[in-house]
């Protein structure tokens, strides 16, 4: 049976490969995110778009009207959308506060602000039973980022992800959380990836290379799969063994 996909941040990395996926099922895909070129050119047979900020309540409410005009019924909402904010404009100040301030701010609107905000605006219209919210959060939820910004806004996608899975739960709907660690082949380290760097992340995982978007692509399917309906309220992390345990 055909299902409907909902994936932010889906025209570039990880969430382009889980389109891609989806899309292999014979699933009605729509794809998220902010520049609409670059969801125009994603290599998604079928796919519909919808170029939106995420972060934005009202933005958030038109992409609910396409989805009620377009779709109907959501069968499985991915949130892809995200970033550490290297693509964006650095803080207009050279203030140390208001450095902070910027990059908090970058980091919770685009990790969390727009997972949250979606998820409210699609939430009665998950399929039910059988539909499925998929967090995409990362390794830095445990070991944190640099900063401590954009590990502090994926970490607190966890305890959001833990209260919706007890909300929905009722409804045969199912919240769970995945985790990548490094993963190659997306925008996420813009032009800050050295070999030295490269080398020092692979060297962490006891599979001895780096994960692509497949890898995290793959675990978001199986999760969207009737074998994996009794499994909610969980954080799968996806990492070669660089994290272990939680």
């Amino acid at each position: 049976m055909t299902r409907n996909i909902v994936i932010s941040g889906g025209g570039t990395g990880i969430g382009l490969a889980a389109a891609q996926t989806f899309a292999a099922d014979g699933d009605r895909v729509l794809l998220l995110g902010r520049r609409a070129e670059v969801l125009e050119k994603a290599a998604v047979p079928g796919a519909l778009t919808c170029a939106a900020d995420l972060s934005e309540p009202d933005q958030v409410r038109r992409v609910a009207r396409f989805v009620a005009d377009e779709l109907g019924t959501v069968d499985v909402l991915v949130h892809g959308a995200g970033g550490a904010g290297q693509l964006e404009p650095p803080a207009d100040s050279d203030d140390p506060l208001d450095r902070v301030a910027h990059d908090w701010t970058v980091n919770f609107r685009q990790n969390a602000l727009t997972a949250a905000l979606l998820t409210e605006a699609l939430k009665d219209r998950l399929a039910e039973p059988g539909g499925r919210v998929l967090f995409i959060s990362s390794i830095a939820a445990y070991r944190g980022s640099g900063s401590g910004a954009y590990a502090a806004a994926k970490a607190g996608l966890h305890p959001y992800a833990h209260d919706l899975a007890r909300q929905l739960g009722p409804r045969g709907i199912t919240v769970n959380v995945v985790a990548p660690g490094f993963v190659e082949d997306t925008e996420f380290f813009g032009d800050t990836m050295d070999e030295a760097r490269r080398a020092r992340l692979v060297a962490d995982t006891l599979t001895g290379r780096a994960g692509i978007p497949g890898d995290v692509a793959a675990t978001l399917h199986w999760l969207a799969s009737p074998g994996a309906a009794h499994v909610t309220s969980q954080v799968i992390q996806v990492n070669g063994g660089a994290e272990r345990g939680h």
